[in-house]
């Protein structure tokens, strides 16, 4: 698609503008939302970048939808990057999910049309408009990505997952001193599911909540909080692999552990050590790649948070449903088998550890634990009691926890993740 870059233009535009390179750059390119933005709203500041944010994750959640909508009062079907199909996305995107006024809507995205049908996209939108038709209650997963996970967990699944990416994620928080949970639930409002954990629904700005610059708490999926509780109170040293930007590092130091943080992108390291400084917890982080850095010695345990095609935060970043194919699984599946099966080896005898993705996808964790196990006749499986998760997240039979759309639905549903504790002979 060509360069959209115009000036000076009418109000509103280059908002819009700056969502159609954000689109462009998830459905062409395969960027994520998050890498693509800096790029994409360059020419646009404040409240604008988080409504061209707004906009277009809007706009991934409900594409199948959006097309199918489009695709009914057009003789013949637009092509998928095309000008027109994108600024009627944008447009029935605003109105039906965000409640913006139709007519400003409309006028804010005939001039990403510049140079192509604008009288095509008017004429489209108002038939819409007219004929008031309305988004499904629970939204079309793409193809590709239900036939998938179908295939995977079910139908029922499916209809979750559907369900889960019509609704806006709750707030998780993880409290440092899990004996001071009530007094923030006191504080903050909101419910929890366990010792340490807060959910909230209606919240502040997160840097202007009680509790943050003193470093008492930390945003964190309860999800993405188990892998670091299994490992208990500290006993000795762990290493927390590809730990940055550091949620289960702040967990394991706040328990009692000696953390080594090890993680290959800068950016990121610098997030795990501001959120360290905040939260007046220590370890030492190493910006390295764990391929080709080795511990001095054998850790206590080790805690994988291993890399992924993220499918299970599709809530919160619903571009993995467009950008993520088989093909990225299928590679980062091959580099997980790498990275655990060298870490491994860095365990003491009688250690543990704990191997998670936030993945939705088999081959990125139940197939990859059972090929690990097949090479390693030195790890079993330590299974999760029930009374270590949270009401509503059940241990599968084989004492791993596999976290599902569906689940924790009634609070406010969790991210999907893949989580086993493995001891070592």
């Amino acid at each position: 698609m060509p360069d959209y870059t115009h000036a000076p233009e009418p109000l509103g535009v280059p908002t819009r503008r700056a969502a159609l390179r954000l689109l462009d750059a998830v459905l062409r390119r395969g960027e994520s939302l998050e890498s693509a933005l800096p790029a994409a709203t360059r020419a646009i500041h404040g409240p604008d970048r988080g409504l061209a944010h707004a906009i277009a994750a809007e706009t991934l959640r409900r594409l199948p939808d959006l097309d199918a909508m489009i695709d009914s009062v057009t003789k013949t079907n637009l092509p998928d990057d095309a000008k027109a199909r994108m600024a009627l996305r944008i447009a029935l995107v605003q109105v039906l999910i965000l409640g913006t006024p139709s007519h400003a809507a409309i006028s804010t995205v005939l001039p990403l049309v510049d140079g192509g049908p604008r009288k095509l996209v008017h004429g489209v939108f108002g038939t819409l408009f007219r004929a008031n038709m309305l988004l499904p209650e629970v939204p079309t997963l793409p193809a590709p990505v239900e036939l998938r996970w179908e295939a995977a967990w079910g139908e029922e699944m499916v209809d979750a997952a559907g369900r889960a990416i019509a609704q806006v994620p709750p707030l998780d928080l993880t409290i440092a001193d899990p004996s001071e949970t009530e007094g923030w639930r006191e504080k903050l409002g909101g419910e929890s599911f366990m010792p340490g954990h807060l959910r909230l629904g209606d919240h502040d700005s997160v840097p202007d909540m009680a509790g943050f610059g003193d470093g008492a708490w930390w945003v964190q999926d309860i999800a993405a909080s188990l892998p670091a509780r299994l490992l208990g109170k500290g006993e000795g040293h762990v290493l927390d692999l590809c730990a940055a930007p550091g949620g289960k590092t702040l967990q394991l130091a706040s328990a009692g552990w000696t953390v080594t943080s090890v993680d290959n992108s800068q950016s990121r390291i610098k997030r795990l050590r501001e959120n360290l400084y905040r939260t007046h917890l220590k370890a030492e982080v190493v910006n390295a790649d764990i391929l080709e850095w080795a511990p001095s010695e054998p850790a206590d345990a080790i805690l994988i948070d291993a890399p992924c095609s993220a499918t299970g935060i599709f809530r919160r970043h619903p571009d993995v449903l467009h950008r993520v194919r088989p093909s990225i699984i299928a590679e980062t599946a091959a580099l997980q088998a790498r990275i655990f099966a060298r870490a491994a080896d860095w365990v003491k005898p009688g250690g543990t550890l704990v191997y998670a993705t936030c993945s939705l996808e088999p081959s990125e964790g139940e197939a990859q634990l059972d090929a690990f196990l097949s090479a390693r006749s030195d790890y079993t499986i330590a299974p999760v009691d029930q009374s270590e998760p949270p009401a509503g997240i059940t241990p599968t039979e084989a004492g791993t926890i596999r976290t599902l759309p569906g689940m924790l639905a009634d609070q406010g549903g969790c991210d999907g993740f893949f989580i086993a504790r493995l001891k070592r002979a």
